[in-house]
């Protein structure tokens, strides 16, 4: 095989599926969907990575042997690192730390090199994660930033393939599409396109809470930045190329409508996507519901699903953000993660084996469990120590039953103890056992204590 043969993967790139949906009230208008989770990578994202590095090979700035470095909130990193390393490239990639792990481990599994900076901080700072990249590419010999914020490629890209794709699918038949802004490629490529052959064609815009860049395109002001779980969409800042001139609607959606949103679109219409998709679902929703007239209208499952499974679809991580409804008490039990009354406990019986508990910890990534006979009644508690000492003398202790090593002199409270006391009891390095009258409600542990607090402050 010649050496300088293109990957054959990178032929997947691009016409993707476009689909109608069938099953959500989509009001007087036909709703569709651009299936760009289809893309080998998993990503519209996949697109832009192709086109950034094929123009700088090109333009002699990336040459065999060379680094491609970028700051990415994961997707345009898989991209450059689906392309990049099929070609030969060393990668080396910024993301934020609210980024999922499983696009850090997919990032990684390429073989691109991640550095994690601070979610927190904006622009100007020296660990935004851009400015770190801009910095790892003037360090790095024969570096190559791809600089999707200011690559003119990435626009290209979508005004070149991803708009006559819709246009063709749509058989020239299209009133508007539902976008989000991240580096404003897709915005900017498909207007540019469409502009040109269907002028009267509406951008919606879809944007997180807490981005500048729906407020900016109603009043051209710029918002004071506040902080959002989606991601790869949403700005505290306009990207440079960003074109709003033909945004029409634009509507603000929050992380609880996205998130909610996406696991809808799963429930109804099979199909798996990200946090992104939920959002430009929930505007493209809202935006076909408020029209008097039928219209046709496209918007994108940005990417996979399967690298949220840890966040939006994992009803543990969506209690402790707050993002997931559930009954209010108004006591203790609000702070209790996993709570017995709606089924969530992870538990083990006394007869169970020290090496299933140990098991069943790794699984729900917890220190500690209770331990209830038929699943109902609590008598002990054990954690990662109980095992320990269980087992450290002899491995063939695993075999023995959790009665062996479980605390079973327990000190409950009740779900009205003050904060105070549930500060005493995890002061003492114990876990807080919350139960009353009616029975064993669940554990708190510091961690959730913590996530008290950090919703408090939200």
């Amino acid at each position: 095989m010649p050496a300088d043969s293109r990957p054959a993967v990178l032929e997947l790139i691009g016409n993707t599926p476009l689909v109608r949906v069938s099953r959500i009230d989509t009001g007087l208008c036909t709703l569709f969907l651009k299936l760009e989770s289809q893309n080998p990578g998993g990503s519209i994202k996949d697109r832009v990575g192709l086109a950034m590095i094929d123009a700088a090979e090109r333009d002699g700035r990336l040459r065999p042997g060379g680094t491609i470095v970028e700051a990415t909130a994961g997707n345009t990193g898989l991209g450059l690192a689906l392309v990049g390393r099929a070609k030969g490239y060393r990668v080396v990639l910024v993301v934020p730390d609210k980024m999922s792990t499983e696009k850090v481990l997919h990032l990684k599994a390429m073989g691109a090199e991640v550095h994690i900076t601070r979610s927190d901080v904006g622009k100007g700072h020296p660990e935004y994660y851009q400015d770190v990249a801009a910095r790892l590419s003037e360090e790095i010999p024969d570096a190559f930033f791809a600089d999707q914020f200011n690559n003119p490629a990435n626009p290209l890209a979508h005004e070149s393939s991803t708009a006559p794709e819709i246009w063709a699918q749509t058989q020239h038949d299209l009133d508007a599409i539902v976008v989000g802004v991240g580096s404003a490629g897709t915005l900017t490529g498909l207007t540019r396109f469409f502009k040109r052959v269907q002028p009267e064609l509406e951008m919606v815009l879809a944007d997180p809470v807490g981005s500048v860049v729906a407020e900016y395109s109603r009043t051209r002001t710029l918002p004071t930045p506040g902080s959002w779980a989606v991601e790869g969409i949403g700005e505290d800042f306009i990207p440079s190329f960003a074109d709003l001139s033909t945004v029409r609607q634009a509507y603000s959606i929050s992380d609880e409508d996205s998130f909610e949103h996406a696991r809808h679109l799963l429930r109804a219409e099979g199909i798996l996507g990200g946090s992104s998709t939920g959002t430009l679902l929930a505007a493209a929703l809202r935006y076909c519901r408020e029209q008097t007239v039928p219209k046709r209208v496209v918007s994108f499952v940005c990417d996979t699903g399967t690298r949220y499974l840890s966040k939006v679809y994992n009803d543990q991580w969506m209690t402790d953000q707050g993002l997931m409804q559930r009954t209010r008490y108004g006591d203790l039990r609000d702070m209790i993660a996993r709570r017995f009354e709606d089924g969530r406990v992870i538990s083990v019986g006394p007869d169970d084996t020290l090496l299933t508990a140990f098991q069943r910890m790794r699984l729900a990534d917890v220190s500690q469990l209770p331990v209830l006979v038929d699943g109902k009644q609590l008598v002990g508690v054990i954690d990662e120590s109980d095992i320990l000492l269980g087992v450290h003398n002899d491995t063939s202790h695993f075999r023995t039953p959790v009665a062996s090593a479980m605390t079973d002199q327990l000190q409950t409270l009740p779900p009205d103890a003050t904060l105070a006391r549930l500060q005493e009891e995890l002061d003492r390095g114990h876990v807080a056992i919350i139960a009353d009258a009616s029975g064993f409600h669940g554990l708190i542990t510091r961690v959730d204590l913590l996530n008290h607090l950090r919703r408090s402050l939200a």
